[in-house]
């Protein structure tokens, strides 16, 4: 299984990151996506509050925090039908074994994406198909990913594309699943979830959400999935046979996070103010930024190799991520994160301006 696995992307990127940090006022790290600002106190308050917890929590959640998935799913994702929802400690492990779950033989992944698609169709012994958003020519498999809006892209599809990709799910009976959880983050394009598409038949439809960029809470490692019923019920039970449970601390704090829209609007004018700050500059270093509609990542190119932008970058103590980690289409491009102080921010703009 281990030789089937690709190299950890990242390791590849620590020449580049002794570069930066060789820099006189040392590296500004913008090769990940982890927040740098403080969760809020009330959901910090809320996980103190629940910190004398010496009872196993249960894998399918706390009645509270069902009903707040619920809640929010509802209101702020449209979803409307049955549906039934689960949480997860983070959505990468979701996004990992998710195929092992499901037992699929062929998963389609976005053909600009993160590499957890792939790498959890490797722990499957599936196919993994990179795909455009085209949904009409894609082949019949047993599980599709969807992304939107895309890290690293931040592409939003459009209604009619999710409508289409909910079509081939139906047609082929497939499961289809929407990793939405840059969806908080849109500036200048307006996210749809798949669950406001489904015209309340969720059947073979999931749609998966976390709370680490929405909620700065990256460290407490909180997501949750919510649709099709019969298919969480199917995966919850894997689930509580191998123990897999939110600690109750973390599902309080998720609980309390999820009631709250304020410090998520506040969030978001944060990377919004950053990436406007960063275009102009990387704009005046030759760079093009593309898609970047929504999320906290800039997708640039300069036409030329992802490692000579990297490179490039490093001198000047800044650390990016090569386009080539999420596929071949991103050869000549670069991921730059928001995940940074404002201060920081405002020092690489300085330096690209050099």
């Amino acid at each position: 299984m281990r030789a089937q696995l690709p190299d950890f992307p990242w390791d590849a990127l620590a020449p580049y990151g002794e570069k930066a940090r060789s820099h006189p006022l040392g590296i500004i790290d913008l090769s990940q996506g982890t927040p740098v600002d403080p969760t809020p106190e009330f959901i910090q308050q809320a996980f103190r509050d629940a910190s004398n917890s010496p009872s196993y929590p249960v894998t399918a959640g706390t009645p509270e925090l069902r009903a707040a998935i619920k809640k929010w799913a509802t209101d702020r994702l449209g979803a409307t039908g049955d549906f039934d929802v689960l949480p997860l400690i983070g959505s990468k492990e979701l996004v990992a074994w998710l195929p092992t779950y499901l037992e699929s033989t062929k998963v389609l992944i976005p053909e600009i994406a993160y590499p957890t698609y792939h790498v959890g169709a490797v722990l499957a012994g599936a196919e993994s198909v990179p795909v455009a958003i085209d949904a009409t020519q894609w082949p019949a498999a047993d599980l599709a990913w969807l992304n939107s809006p895309s890290n690293p892209t931040g592409r939003v599809h459009s209604v009619d594309e999710v409508k289409a990709c909910i079509d081939w799910s139906r047609k082929n009976k497939s499961v289809l699943i929407s990793d939405e959880c840059y969806l908080e983050f849109d500036q200048t394009a307006h996210s749809v979830s798949i669950l406001s598409q489904t015209g309340g038949d969720n059947t073979n439809i999931l749609a998966v959400h976390s709370l680490s960029k929405r909620s700065s809470m990256a460290g407490y490692r909180a997501a949750f999935m919510v649709g099709d019923s019969a298919l969480i019920a199917r995966i919850r039970e894997i689930r509580k046979h191998g123990g897999m449970m939110v600690p109750l601390p973390v599902q309080k704090a998720m609980t309390a996070a999820l009631a709250d829209d304020a410090h998520v609007a506040q969030q978001r004018a944060r990377y919004n103010a950053r990436k406007d700050a960063m275009r102009p500059a990387l704009a005046a270093a030759g760079f093009t930024v593309e898609f970047s509609d929504s999320g906290l990542y800039l997708w640039c190119t300069r036409n030329e190799d992802a490692w000579t932008s990297v490179a490039w970058l490093a001198e000047r103590g800044i650390l990016a991520t090569p386009g080539s980690f999420y596929g071949s289409l991103g050869a000549n491009h670069i991921r730059i994160a928001m995940t940074a102080s404002d201060a920081q921010i405002a020092d690489a703009v300085q330096r690209l301006k050099a």
